[in-house]
């Protein structure tokens, strides 16, 4: 058995980062490859949904984790989002068990990011980490399409129950807006949001000079 790890909303101002997991037969890797499994980022939205399910009927195991706003303020603030990510992933791995995990790395130094994972196992596991496995190992980009699917439906339910929160990334005008929008009117940083990156902060910052009636501890604790 092996398994691919990926991760999908890590430079996004809001809603979870996820990170998924596919564990599957090394020989039926091939048929990842036939159904035209590829990098998420490479694929349509409504290519990586049909990808979705097909994937969950040939592989052998898989599992998602989410990781909400308020965990990802507390480990940025103590430098440790790659930390966070590799505990993650270490905790998929324990729970699908496969002989080896393929994983993409966040950090700009591979071997320290299979090292960070290696020493949270419970149990031994051969891993390998490497840039760009997202488009160069069909297990991991059959992750990666698990975790591209998972979050866009966070983020559609996010739309759901809150308004146009646009694509959720710092570079999109309408989150942007949104955000400021909302702390404008609410005078706090909603818990969707995390308050930790440098754009909210700025936001944050410009609204405690503005108005002394913003009173969010999440913010204060960061600005």
């Amino acid at each position: 058995m092996i398994a691919g790890l990926d991760e999908a909303g890590r430079g996004s101002v809001l809603g979870p980062l996820v990170v998924a997991g596919i564990m599957i037969k090394g020989s039926k890797a091939r048929k990842l490859r036939s159904l035209g499994v590829a990098d998420s980022k490479k694929l349509t939205p409504k290519n990586r949904e049909t990808l979705y399910s097909e994937i969950l009927k040939v592989v052998d195991g898989y599992c998602i984790r989410r990781v909400n706003p308020a965990d990802i303020d507390r480990y940025v603030s103590a430098r440790g989002l790659n930390l966070l990510e590799a505990l993650t992933m270490a905790s998929i791995i324990d729970k699908l068990r496969p002989r080896i995990a393929y994983v993409d790395s966040c950090d700009v130094n591979p071997k320290r990011f299979k090292e960070a994972i290696v020493s949270r196992l419970k149990r031994r596991t051969r891993v390998d980490s490497r840039h760009h496995a997202d488009s160069e190992n069909v297990v991991v980009s059959a992750a990666s399409i698990v975790a591209k699917v998972s979050r866009d439906r966070e983020i559609a339910k996010l739309r759901q129950n809150v308004g146009n929160v646009g694509s959720g990334y710092p570079s999109d005008r309408q989150t942007m807006g949104f955000v400021d929008n909302w702390i404008c009117m609410h005078k706090k940083v909603p818990e969707f949001v995390r308050a930790s990156w440098k754009p909210v902060r700025h936001l944050v910052e410009m609204h405690l000079q503005q108005s002394p009636r913003f009173h969010s501890n999440r913010a204060q604790a960061i600005a």
